[in-house]
């Protein structure tokens, strides 16, 4: 059972970093590498619950662009 969870969070995880490729600017400082890892933790926080990709991504950003 932990391998599907396992398996479930690499998918999640796959989809944020696609999302930050995607819509980051080449002039900011943050990464979106460093934006996909804040996004992963704020998704764990929430208890790993799929379906907020977005919102996680642009809060992680938010922080770390502050």
């Amino acid at each position: 059972m932990g391998l599907i969870v396992d398996d479930s969070k690499k998918k999640v995880r796959k989809a944020v970093v696609k999302k930050a490729a995607a819509s980051t600017g080449s002039k900011s400082p943050v990464t979106s590498e460093m934006i996909a890892k804040k996004a992963y933790e704020l998704y764990e926080q929430r208890g790993c619950q799929p379906g907020r990709e977005l919102e996680d991504w642009n809060e992680a950003k938010r922080l770390l662009e502050a």
